[in-house]
């Protein structure tokens, strides 16, 4: 298990160097660097390599390397700051912002009793995760069905006559048979099994590891089985393991996204990391969802060409929204903008206006600016003279409260679409 664990916060878009040394004179040192010049070679989106450093991109979320936590945290502002106030208040926005999108101060029960103070991302996944299993644990597990074949002491299913006969030559009380089994050694407890065992080797918040012991002591025993996304592709919940799903989500996670040092063993990388882009868009989504007046969708899609041969292209904004008769259009962009709409973005816009009769759009970056708009010019000025469409600029800035953040999203919105 790693243990003393040390932590650097930095901003996406940051370099930090070879021998660096951050606050609590943690270095990054040789062995980290190495391995995550490693790592990159797996083809990682997260960062890019430069002259003895690594520059972040446009990922933000927690990279653990052996015991180093690093904590990669959104840049909404130019003029943000570097200070260790600016990080911790980010590092505590990115957390409420994925509970938002994930859905973890709501969907699970047992979340509502939070033990852990979740002060970076992997203490908000494995807290989540530790807590889960606990309580499918206190409800009781959920048993399968499946086939199993072995030696019994008494006849149960179908004697296999091949294995019978080389296997009980000798032993003539027993029977080799393929019966069925049902109990609750099953591929859904395989998965939480291992990803208990992985917590275990690589968790380095102490305030877990009483938590991660007892539970490894107290789940059954499963097979030793590599999982991979294939495993979790064929999984279909039920009723009766439905309550499985966020443990199963969060599994998912760290299974996929963990890499063992197998050359020293001991600087092991492990990566949950989020496109900023995409985190903006849900967190936007899910609060824009909350309000009942505003019957708000994301990814809505349309075909817009049709080639002679193959597939249909489509087109998809991020937010399409209703309010009784008026549809309205949003499309979310992470990046740091003044009042200049790129040309890109505005023919993207008008595109969205014409195959979603939008009667407003509007890009939402995060930022401070006021509200700065515009006109599409209409193609026939008689035709159209009745019918001009806004094009804007929405600028929501970041609140260290996530739901006053939300709120203002919402107002904000509501006012617009006036």
């Amino acid at each position: 298990m790693a243990t003393g664990r040390q932590h650097i916060k930095v901003f996406e878009h940051q370099s930090i160097f070879l021998n660096q040394k951050f606050e609590d004179d943690v270095v990054f040192d040789s062995d980290k660097f190495d391995s995550l010049v490693k790592f990159f070679g797996k083809g990682v989106p997260y960062y890019s390599l430069i002259r003895n450093g690594i520059r972040f991109n446009e990922f933000v979320g927690a990279l653990q390397v052996g015991n180093l936590l690093i904590s990669v945290l959104p840049k909404a502002d130019k003029y943000q700051q570097e200070s260790t106030d600016e990080k911790d208040k980010w590092n505590s926005i990115l957390v409420d912002m994925l509970r938002v999108v994930h859905g973890f101060e709501v969907k699970a029960p047992s979340t509502s009793h939070m033990k852990v103070k979740n002060n970076t991302v992997l203490d908000l996944y494995f807290e989540i995760f530790v807590s889960e299993v606990e309580a499918l644990l206190h409800r009781g597990l959920a048993k399968k069905y499946r086939q199993t074949e072995g030696n019994l002491n008494a006849l149960k299913g179908s004697i296999q006559f091949s294995k019978q006969i080389s296997k009980n030559s000798i032993h003539k009380e027993r029977f080799y048979t393929r019966h069925t089994t049902y109990d609750v050694e099953h591929l859904l407890h395989i998965i939480l099994y291992r990803t208990l065992l992985l917590l275990k080797r690589i968790n380095t918040n102490t305030a877990l590891i009483g938590r991660i012991n007892a539970l490894t002591l107290n789940f059954p025993e499963m097979p030793d089985r590599k999982i991979t996304e294939a495993d979790f592709d064929k999984i279909v919940l039920n009723r009766k393991t439905q309550d499985y799903q966020k443990a199963l989500e969060i599994a998912r996670l760290i299974l996929l996204h963990y890499h063992p040092d197998l050359t020293k063993g001991r600087e092991d990388v492990l990566a949950l990391m989020f496109d900023m882009n995409l985190l903006w868009e849900k967190f936007v989504l899910a609060s824009l969802k909350k309000d009942s007046g505003l019957k708000a969708r994301g990814q809505d899609s349309k075909s817009f060409w049709q080639p002679d041969t193959g597939y249909k292209r489509n087109i998809r904004p991020d937010i399409t929204i209703e309010i009784g008769e008026e549809k309205y259009v949003i499309d979310t962009k992470w990046k740091l903008v003044s009042t200049e709409p790129s040309m890109d973005d505005l023919r993207q816009m008008y595109a969205y206006h014409h195959y979603f009769g939008a009667d407003k759009v509007a890009l939402l970056y995060p930022g401070k600016n006021p509200y700065f708009k515009g006109t599409f010019v209409p193609l026939d000025k008689e035709e159209e003279k009745d019918k001009v469409v806004e094009c804007g600029l929405l600028f929501s800035k970041a609140e260290t409260s996530v739901k006053n953040w939300q709120n203002s999203i919402r107002e904000m919105v509501n006012t617009w679409a006036k």
